[in-house]
């Protein structure tokens, strides 16, 4: 790219040395993937648009809710109810600039991971579970593929940006998910918006430095668990070291990645909702479905390759690769039958 080429909206970037007209070419030049496009990936999606990164991809299972307005920044009003990820394209794509966004409304789970980072060179964490996020760790340590971890609770958050083969992994520095019910979540302690973009602020930093760079410099990638406390505004930043018995990048055994995903139900965070999951992988054809269902069940809609109704007093939200959001309950058995009776199994 030389000066003339340059898009005169990055005039600004480029004079900041350590990027310049080559970093801005690699950007340009650059795919990334973002796990989740609430809160964190919103936040994210928003500067790397801004940035002028060549392709995003964003995937997210959930559909946009009245609570998610005052922290999630790519949502208004109007996207209630639609899926996260399409709103986000909607409003990135009034940006402008030479992005290309692509929105997946799907879960991102084993056995669709490696099409969803298809081609990209970097993944960021905007997931809201950590069980995705033990699942992204396997799969980018087995592709060697850089990725930046991410997670707001409260006021405070971590980042760890992670390159496999020259610095620590997730494993490394949390070897083990703790047991379900014993961190704090959204749900238990909530969140503001500026802890979500900070962190968001010190992923995306990361993420440029990396995709500017020549990759043969990753190699000498640090490692460092960096906590921000956006409340009492304070710091913390934490060598984190490469553990010769990891079992994820020394032993190179991919647990969360070899498990599967099966037909699972999923509780999600913040939310009295369930996301349940067909027992086979398989697109929905929606149109006929609605046909089937116009009879015996309220307020029935399809819009944005979503079904939309509600039924036994709990509303459902429908989606292409057969998986349904039952909001209105926490309770998974009650989940799947509800999901067998009225999408069969």
């Amino acid at each position: 790219m030389s000066e003339s080429e340059l898009d005169p909206r990055f005039d600004r970037q480029v004079r900041f040395a350590p990027l310049g007209l080559e970093g801005q070419r690699r950007l340009g030049a650059s795919s990334v993937l973002i796990v989740g496009c609430g809160a964190l990936g919103g936040a994210l999606a928003l500067q790397l648009v801004r940035s002028g990164v060549g392709r995003i991809r964003l995937v997210d299972r959930d559909v946009v809710e009245l609570t998610n307005l005052p922290r999630q920044v790519l949502f208004e009003p109007g996207h209630v109810g639609r899926p996260k990820a399409a709103a986000a394209r909607e409003s990135l794509a009034r940006i402008g600039g030479p992005s290309q966004v692509e929105a997946c409304a799907e879960h991102l789970d084993a056995d669709n991971i490696a099409e969803l980072a298809r081609g990209v060179d970097l993944v960021l964490d905007g997931t809201d579970n950590l069980a995705t996020r033990y699942l992204v760790n396997d799969f980018c340590v087995e592709r060697g593929l850089p990725w930046v971890y991410g997670g707001v609770v409260g006021a405070s958050g971590l980042v760890l940006p992670i390159v496999p083969g020259a610095s620590a992994c997730l494993r490394c520095v949390f070897p083990d998910p703790p047991p379900a019910g014993s961190l704090p979540t959204c749900d238990t302690a909530g969140v503001i918006l500026p802890a979500v973009a900070a962190i968001a602020a010190l992923q995306c930093g990361a993420a440029l430095r990396l995709l500017s760079a020549a990759r043969e410099s990753w190699r000498a990638h640090r490692s460092r668990l960096i906590e921000l406390d956006v409340w009492n505004l304070e710091s913390h930043t934490l060598d984190a070291a490469r553990d010769p018995a990891c079992p994820c990048c020394a032993e190179r055994r991919f647990e969360f990645l070899d498990a599967g995903a099966g037909g699972a139900t999923v509780s999600l965070c913040g939310r009295n909702t369930v996301q349940v999951r067909p027992a086979l992988r398989a697109n929905v054809e929606l149109e006929p479905l609605a046909a089937r269902l116009s009879a015996s069940v309220l307020d029935l809609a399809l819009r944005d390759g979503v079904l939309s109704f509600r039924a036994e007093d709990k509303r459902f939200t429908v989606f292409r690769d057969g998986r349904a959001l039952i909001e209105g309950l926490d309770d998974a058995v009650r989940a799947r039958a509800l999901y067998d009776r009225f999408l069969g199994s």
